[in-house]
């Protein structure tokens, strides 16, 4: 009787280090990448942003935002890399003009505290070009690299959409949100509509992960809060899954602090970004078991460097070595942080040091 050939079964490829901890599943040493890790601190971009002109020229220009995207993984041993671009984007597609004033940051003309969202011209093409930039970047990744799409929560972009500009307190969107609840509600929703399809236009363009900024999420009540930062987010998450199943989407609500732990049930993000507010140890504490986290030093301890960044990074690691963990800073690299205080931060992060 003829004997019958083994068949020989291949091993599952291995996932990359971000998607697994995205998964669920714990790596050590954790993957890293930083928030701003494509961008001012770095002598390259300097010089290219230098011969290319403006901000927004740069986001609009695809082959130099690829370049910028993927500068920091030239030069650092990171696992992933995220999209330069601005979460600004959405407004201007929305219709807003959108200008970058040195020294004074982003400017959004008209302001929605005088104008009405449907005396806007809605610009879809403006999404375009972002989709160019990940696509390219995608093309030049190493195989155990990851990319990161992004955009701005609803109730972050809708601060900057109502009242033109950055603020401290955001006091003209939280006046609107109260004083008229249906006209704000609107607002959102147009936003979040945006939002949807311009994640999704990064997904089918290449992007394995999303990550929703709501860097003003800090300044709501808990009522308004629940209203303006969880519900959009839940809801966006919901569509994700349902068109792009498999794609994590990461949130990073900055500020919430106490009320993280809602966001994170009620939203059923895949992972809950903390700032350097948060305490890793409570985060661990808190959080559904087994979500990951990322996070979360103080970018001012990285500009600092030494054994205080050294000893802020151990603590968070500690902390969270029980748990899927991806490291990173507590909100965006600083533009006068040293590149060695970089390198520095890695070799502990990896090596262990």
């Amino acid at each position: 009787m003829a004997s019958t050939p083994c068949q020989v079964v291949d091993d599952p490829p291995m996932m990359k280090p971000l998607l697994a901890v995205l998964n669920g599943e714990r790596r050590d040493p954790p993957p890293m990448w930083m928030m701003r890790q494509a961008g001012r601190y770095l002598p390259e971009y300097r010089a290219l942003r230098e011969s290319k002109g403006g901000f927004l020229d740069l986001v609009y220009d695809s082959d130099s935002a690829a370049e910028i995207t993927l500068q920091p993984l030239k030069r650092f041993p990171l696992d992933a890399a995220i999209l330069f671009s601005d979460i600004l984007i959405v407004p201007f597609a929305l219709g807003q003009n959108l200008t970058f004033v040195g020294g004074e940051g982003p400017r959004l003309t008209p302001p929605l505290s005088s104008t009405e969202l449907n005396e806007l011209s809605p610009y879809p093409a403006r999404l375009e070009p972002i989709y160019e930039t990940v696509a390219k970047v995608k093309a030049r990744l190493e195989p155990d690299q990851s990319l990161i799409g992004f955009a701005g929560s609803p109730w972050t972009v809708a601060t900057y959409m109502v009242a033109g500009q950055g603020s401290r307190e955001h006091s003209e969107a939280r006046r609107l949100a109260y004083g008229d609840p249906g006209r704000f509600a609107a607002i959102v929703e147009r936003i979040e509509q945006v939002t949807f399809d311009y994640l999704s236009g990064q997904i089918n363009a290449g992007a394995e992960a999303v990550q929703l900024f709501d860097s003003w999420a800090g300044s709501l009540a808990p009522a308004e809060f629940e209203r303006w930062v969880i519900g959009p987010t839940a809801r966006l998450v919901v569509r994700l899954r349902k068109r792009h199943p498999g794609v994590p989407v990461i949130g990073f609500a900055k500020g919430a602090g106490g009320k993280l732990a809602a966001y994170a049930s009620e939203t059923r993000v895949s992972a809950v970004g903390l700032d350097e507010t948060v305490d890793p140890a409570w985060a661990h504490r808190e959080l559904p078991e087994g979500l990951p986290v990322q996070g979360n030093l103080d970018p001012l301890a990285l500009l600092a460097g030494g054994e205080a960044m050294a000893a802020a990074a151990r603590r968070i690691l500690d902390a969270l070595a029980g748990r899927p963990h991806i490291f990173n800073l507590g909100h965006g690299i600083l533009q006068e942080t040293p590149v060695a205080h970089v390198d520095e931060l890695i070799a502990i992060v990896k090596g262990g040091r």
